[in-house]
Order: C-alpha cells, then structure tokens, then sequence
C-alpha cells in the first residue's frame, strides 16, 4: 500500500518554472513506478511523465518533451516534476501515481497505476 501527497502547485506566469513534489508513505517506495497525469476542466486525466523504480526509464508525454523533467530521491520517498517553460494550456490538475511493476515499464494510461494522490493546483497565466 502506498499513499501519495502532492504539493508546489500555484498559480505561475507563462514562461515560468514550478517543481511538483509527491511525497510516498510506505517502506517499499523504490520498488513502484512513479508517474504524474494532469487533467483541466473538462477533459480528462491525461499522462504527463512517469519513471521506473530504478529511475533509469523514463517516459514523457509529447506536449512536455524537453520542458517537463521528472526525478525521484528514494532516500527521501518523493518523485518531483520540474515544470519549465509553461503554458496557459498546462494548467490543470496534477495528481501523482504509483504502481509496483517491472522496471522497463512505465505506464503512460490511468489504468496502468494503482495508486493516486489528490492532486495539486497548476494554473498558468497568459
């Protein structure tokens, strides 16, 4: 079992910088894959960055290619995503996910996490 808290969302200028952290409860954090979806009015949740246990497969979604960067400190029990250059069309909520699964794979739909956050608030500004 894992429980995820989400923080460092707020409102933020267009071109500017936000890191999110999630913080994971839970003695086994470094054996989940990690990922981050975000979902605005209207739409629904769609797959932002997710990374394997070991950290060294990662995954982005296109709309966040070279922008978006996402880390995890299993020392600390926290993934983070660095969120650079944004855009009034990134605002959403972004929630955390986790799931215990082989290393090579991560996951990029709803269905493939077990475990979510609440989500935190990103607005941007034009």
């Amino acid at each position: 079992q894992v429980h995820l808290v989400e923080s460092g969302g707020r409102l933020v200028q267009a071109g500017g910088s936000l890191r999110l952290s999630c913080a994971a409860s839970g003695r086994t954090f470094s054996t989940y894959a990690m990922g981050w979806f975000r979902q605005a009015p209207g739409k629904e949740r769609e797959f932002v960055a997710g990374m394997g246990w070991s950290g060294v497969y990662v995954n982005y979604a296109d709309s966040v290619k070279g922008r978006f960067t996402i880390s995890r400190d299993s020392a600390k029990n926290t993934v983070y995503l660095q969120l650079n250059s944004l855009k009034p069309e990134d605002t959403a909520v972004y929630y955390c996910a986790a799931v215990r699964i082989l290393d090579q794979t991560v996951g990029t739909t709803v269905q493939d996490y077990d475990y979510w956050g609440l989500g935190t608030q990103v607005t941007v500004s034009s």
